[in-house]
């Protein structure tokens, strides 16, 4: 096998325009235009609206490239283009070799015939996608769909390209085209591989099985080939073994002895094991070779009927766990811009917050291979959606069937071997109100949906990855009237009555679904990212410019009709920022903690969202630059293996105490609470020696506080907890008895520190009276905190390692550039 790039530098052109600019590939038109300095930064203020021409225009892409006369020897020559986005017509030397409608497939296109020794051209036109879908609409019908009109462009379920290119509620409309993944020349004799399929058998006790099952592509069908399977394990071959090529198969059997399990993060290590499989001709010359990372695990969506209807839980080695995470978006509305360290700080960054699962939603993209290989190695499950979101699609047209059956394909065949992959998802929402008895202005009927969610892909899901469950739609239930989409007693649901509905936080407490898929809260990016889109005049969120990176038509006004119910009118635009995602941590906390109370009957939580794709208000934890909000940081507490929580009963007067254990293993140690004033004096306090099972969620003790709260009132009283193991505080947590905005906060005195020790460079932080939500920035600097937004109690001192900071940054500088807030300086 000869392989040969074509990736790097090439040539850019509107169609029909004589200016020509330098581009390069993987890529995309907006990109190339922006380094080249024909367009403004698409995201800075509303510059977004005179972009919007570039999606109207079609483009070519060309370039020169030479072909040494050693490579058209072999017997075949392809061209192999792992992405075009997406209406392509690909040109080399004049000549049309192909044409594509899916920016999701891997194409390829006999070239042989058409390549000359020397120098070469090669051209890909793509056609505009909006004009497309239009043209499709008006030839045929208009497909429905949520949200056009306001945030998204019409037409995307014509067209097998990322959804959300055409926009969304959190992100804005720049229709993308161009080569977005590698393009190449592959070259070879007698035969190649074509598929590998690896198969696990974890039956036998102290060893696991594996099938290797191997495709070939034979040129030659007399040609006597062998297939050979290397299994490693830090660089030691553990096991191998071959197996003949027999009409373009082969079946490779091995056992890997003493295995070395994989597990999600929290509950285990990650180790990988390296199968390499090569193709050998019979005078043993390799012709083609692959490998692929694999853990070895078994990993399940476990439905069984239970007390409460039907489970929904994830089992891995046999562990049923609870899901914790997120969902994750494209990471920039230009993806070819993301580098696989961009997706390592982000994965890191989940990790970081006790996160063991991601949902790729879908309407977005397949992900890249970068993205699944460091959730291998971290431990990050992955929910997989195949790329249908909040629309309609033509399942009625045979062509567009085949297209997304080789897509679907495609994407099943590159993914499958992923330890991290959990399960495979048809679509997101469609079941939530889009089909109906038949096709409408509103809906596509079910006869057509089923055909292409209950039929086509959960056929090629279950062909070609058998060890991976299929799961038609999020939200689903299994059991009864489908449309019942959030059925409590069954499948997974998606609870936005909060955001959507203004229902109070509190609501969240009477829901008990089995598995929440999407749930969430908006929030604004901190100012030094609304300070990289703004001009110092739009620095006010009902500006033109503000409400320009708000694509939720109710967000703004649903932020601050939270924000007044629960804390006092912020007295800047800094602190209207801050406050949000104060609120908006919150908010996520209060149905974290509920629904990990409930465990078994729910076994996870992925909240809505944990990226940006650029600088936008939207209920993200991480902002387009991975600056992390409030949640994030409370993420880490919610999301944390040991988690201590509260529920308040005002009419009574008590608080019972939970804990909930994630951990393998039984858990015991102390709960510590007192009952203090807003002065930080203590009015009562006690200590509670806890045990808990492992992987349990029990009430510890209900607290009477009634005397209490009587004689105080509960506006002059917080209660904090906090369980302690062998010396230290694991895990704490804090209850108000009202609405924050009526505690009368002193001003809690709070002095900052800096020291620097063989631990790096920390802030410690002591008050004289409580301060909540405390938090620590230092301006012009993107440092990260080990902690912030927590809460500050006299004589309790809290340590905030500081990292990510210039080398020429002094302690002393820092003491004297760093910046404490708390709650009370919103308002005060």
């Amino acid at each position: 096998m000869q392989r040969q790039t074509l990736n790097g530098p090439w040539e850019l052109q509107q169609a029909g325009q004589d200016q020509r600019f330098e581009a390069t590939v993987p890529g995309c038109v907006h990109t190339d235009l922006l380094a080249a300095g024909a367009i403004d930064e698409p995201f800075y203020r509303d510059n977004e609206l005179r972009l919007l021409w570039i999606g109207e225009a079609d483009w070519v892409y060309r370039r020169s490239f030479e072909v040494d006369a050693a490579l058209l020897e072999h017997e075949a020559v392809r061209l192999r283009c792992h992405g075009l986005d997406t209406l392509a017509t690909v040109r080399l030397n004049g000549d049309v070799i192909g044409r594509t409608e899916n920016m999701y497939r891997t194409w390829e296109f006999d070239v042989k015939s058409h390549l000359q020794p020397g120098e070469n051209h090669i051209e890909i036109q793509f056609d505009s996608a909006l004009n497309y879908v239009h043209q499709r609409e008006q030839a045929e019908k208009v497909l429905p769909a949520w949200g056009v009109g306001h945030h998204k462009l019409n037409g995307g379920g014509w067209i097998r390209k990322q959804p959300s290119n055409f926009g969304w509620d959190w992100g804005p409309m720049l229709l993308t085209c161009g080569i977005w993944r590698d393009i190449e020349l592959i070259a070879f004799d007698t035969a190649r591989l074509n598929d590998v399929l690896i198969l696990q058998d974890h039956h036998t006790p102290g060893q696991v099985g594996l099938s290797v099952q191997v495709g070939v592509e034979q040129l030659d069908a007399a040609a006597s080939l062998n297939a050979v399977s290397i299994v490693r394990f830090d660089g030691e071959v553990v096991a191998e073994a071959s197996a003949p090529v027999s009409d373009g198969t082969s079946e490779i059997a091995l056992t890997i002895a003493d295995p070395k399990l994989w597990w999600p993060n929290g509950l285990g290590e990650q180790p990988l094991y390296e199968v390499e499989v090569r193709l050998i001709d019979a005078a043993d010359t390799q012709l083609d070779s692959q490998s692929k990372n694999i853990g070895l695990r078994t990993l399940k969506l476990d439905r069984h009927p239970d007390e409460w209807g039907e489970s929904f839980q994830f089992v891995v080695n046999g562990v049923p766990f609870f899901a914790k995470g997120a969902n994750w978006i494209p990471a920039d509305t230009f993806v070819t811009r993301l580098t696989p360290v961009d997706y390592r700080r982000l994965l890191v960054d989940a990790v970081a917050a006790n996160m063991n699962m991601l949902r790729v939603w879908g309407g977005g993209i397949y992900e890249a291979d970068a993205f699944y290989d460091v959730c291998d190695e971290l431990g990050i499950c992955v929910w997989q959606d195949f790329m249908f979101a909040c629309a309609t699609y033509p399942a009625f047209d045979s062509d567009y069937m085949a297209n997304v059956k080789a897509e679907a394909e495609d994407n099943v065949r590159r993914i499958r071997h992923h330890p991290s992959l959990a399960l495979w998802c048809g679509n997101n929402e469609l079941e939530q109100g889009l089909v109906g008895d038949e096709w409408t202005d509103k809906t596509m009927s079910w006869d057509d949906y089923s055909r292409l969610y209950d039929d086509l892909l959960a056929d090629v899901a279950t062909t070609l990855d058998p060890q991976t469950d299929y799961w038609p739609s999020s939200p689903h239930t299994p059991v009864g009237d489908r449309r019942d989409f959030n059925n409590p007693d069954s499948g997974d649901a998606h609870l936005w009555s909060v955001w959507h509905g203004r229902e109070p936080f509190e609501w969240y407490r009477t829901c008990d679904h089995r598995f929440n898929s999407e749930f969430g809260f908006q929030s604004f990016p901190e100012p030094a990212t609304t300070a990289t889109y703004t001009e110092p005049k739009d620095r006010n969120i009902t500006s033109f410019v503000m409400e320009h990176h708000q694509r939720s038509g109710i967000g703004n006004s649903t932020i601050i009709h939270y924000m007044l119910d629960w804390f006092r009118l912020p007295t800047s635009f800094d602190n209207t920022l801050w406050l949000s995602q104060i609120l908006q941590g919150m908010g996520i906390k209060y149905a974290v903690e509920h629904w990990r109370r409930a465990m078994p009957r729910g076994m996870g939580t992925l909240y809505w969202q944990i990226n940006d794709c650029w600088q936008v208000a939207s209920w993200s934890s991480l902002d387009y630059f991975g600056r992390w909000k409030a949640l994030h940081y409370m993420a880490r507490h919610f999301y944390a293996p040991l988690l201590l929580s509260a529920v308040e009963d005002l009419d009574q007067g008590t608080v019972a105490i939970h804990l909930t254990n994630d951990h393998l293993q039984a858990q015991s140690g102390q709960i510590n609470w007192k009952l203090i004033d807003l002065n930080g004096a203590i009015v009562r306090d006690g200590s509670i020696d806890a045990t808990i099972d492992a992987q349990k969620s029990q009430l510890i003790e209900t607290l009477d506080l009634s005397t209490q709260l009587a004689e105080h009132g509960p506006r002059n009283l917080l209660l904090w907890l906090g369980l302690e193991q062998d010396g230290s505080v694991v895990a704490s947590n804090l209850v108000t008895f009202v609405r924050p905005k009526h505690l009368e906060l002193p001003d809690p005195q709070i002095a900052a520190r800096v020291e620097d020790d063989e631990d790096g460079i920390s802030v410690w932080l002591e008050v004289q009276h409580p301060a909540l939500w405390t938090w620590v920035t230092l301006p012009g600097v993107d440092a990260r905190y080990s902690d912030n937004f927590v809460h500050l109690l006299p004589g309790q001192p809290v340590e905030i390692m500081l990292s990510n900071l210039p080398n020429d940054l002094t302690p002393a500088e820092i003491q004297q550039r760093i910046e404490v807030h708390s709650l009370v300086d919103t308002y005060a």
